[in-house]
């Protein structure tokens, strides 16, 4: 981290701290390794991480925004994105949120069922508008990640079957106030392994071959996100190896020379600037355990009593080299309230500040009330 301790305890725990620092040089990483395809366009996924010091910087470096409710519509036009950038994913879109984008002309709603492309047209009729739509497709790939963040499976609520994806361009193509621009897909999230993406590229493909065989252009190809952070080591990997993710695509992915490849990237982007900053309240000793109890809870980050997620933990103002084993955990009411278990840390006392490190995607974003607790800040540096 970039941030000194003393500037850690200006703010009363916890609270999201985000090196913004790091947020630039992972967003010129991207820059690059796009730079020789002028043809691929990055979005970035604000389900992530919707702080308006994050969104309005990845508007400034020129990103697109994805969307999966009409609040992130209304915070990435807030934050600075520009409308023709802004792509809405979502399988329970309501008419308002609908009614939102349609009145901004954002670029494109990604479609996930019949009834939806119906009222999307009835809509955008009622304003005498057409809406660009891509279908998101369910490319039935399995991107062997944890059951709760796998999205491409047939058994998945997300997108349309392979099987259904002609009829629903052909139904749109009957619509007045729709037009077919593409196709969606999405294999999951936190993937480690970008040789996983290579399966979806040669089910694109060969789903390119069935729809040109009918006669329907596709103008753009759009590869959701997904690519995974290292939880375990942030220090040595503050930032994922974009230029192996990419290239993927490029070995892989047989574009058309009229078509625009999108990707939908979030952790990826913001995971690794922000930390959750807390304080130690108690040490407390158990007949077989020993425990770190904090002020922060799964309140300011959910993700370990959600997924079994790990968060390295550092202990940023400890004074000696000596170490223990902890369970670290919160004051919540839970006994899922619980960072991580049998963590070794130089030994600590009340009124240490931790760290727990890659915090910037599904921290703040999924932070609750719950025990009646405030909902905590985020600062930078």
């Amino acid at each position: 981290m970039s941030l000194s301790l003393k500037q850690i305890a200006q703010h009363p725990t916890p609270y999201y701290y985000y090196d913004m620092s790091l947020l630039r040089q992972t967003l010129a990483t991207i820059k690059e390794a796009i730079s020789p395809t002028p043809n691929y366009h990055v979005h970035y996924a604000v389900k992530a991480n919707a702080n308006p010091l994050l969104t309005s910087e990845i508007a400034r470096q020129g990103f697109g925004a994805d969307c999966v409710s009409g609040g992130e519509v209304q915070a990435c036009l807030d934050a600075g994105f520009a409308p023709q950038d802004i792509v809405f994913a979502g399988v329970g879109k309501a008419d308002w949120e609908i009614a939102l984008g349609l009145d901004n002309d954002i670029f494109c709603f990604n479609v996930e069922s019949m009834p939806e492309l119906e009222v999307i047209n009835e809509l955008a009729a009622e304003r005498n508008k057409t809406a660009r739509v891509a279908f998101r497709i369910n490319p039935n790939i399995d991107a062997h990640t944890h059951e709760k963040i796998t999205t491409g499976l047939n058994e998945n609520k997300f997108g349309l079957a392979m099987e259904d994806m002609l009829p629903a361009i052909q139904r749109a193509n009957t619509l007045n106030n729709v037009e077919y621009i593409g196709l969606h897909f999405h294999i999951g999230s936190q993937v480690l392994n970008p040789d996983f993406f290579t399966p979806l590229c040669h089910r694109i493909n060969e789903l390119q071959v069935q729809l040109e065989a009918e006669g329907i252009a596709t103008h753009n190809i759009n590869v959701g996100g997904g690519l995974g952070i290292d939880y375990e080591n942030p220090n040595e990997h503050p930032i994922p190896d974009f230029e192996g993710y990419f290239s993927i695509f490029r070995t892989h992915l047989k574009l058309r020379p009229h078509q625009h490849l999108h990707f939908e990237l979030g952790r990826s982007i913001v995971g690794q600037c922000g930390s959750l900053i807390t304080k130690v309240l108690y040490m407390k000793q158990g007949h077989e355990k020993k425990f770190l109890i904090t002020d922060a809870g799964f309140t300011e980050l959910i993700r370990p009593a959600l997924y079994d997620a790990k968060h390295f933990i550092e202990n940023l103002s400890a004074t000696t080299a000596e170490t223990t084993v902890y369970d670290v955990v919160g004051p919540i009411c839970e006994s899922s309230d619980v960072f991580d278990k049998g963590v070794r840390l130089p030994l600590s006392q009340r009124g240490d500040i931790l760290a727990l490190r890659s915090a910037g995607a599904y921290g703040e974003v999924m932070a609750s009330t719950y025990n009646c607790r405030s909902l905590v800040k985020g600062y930078t540096e």
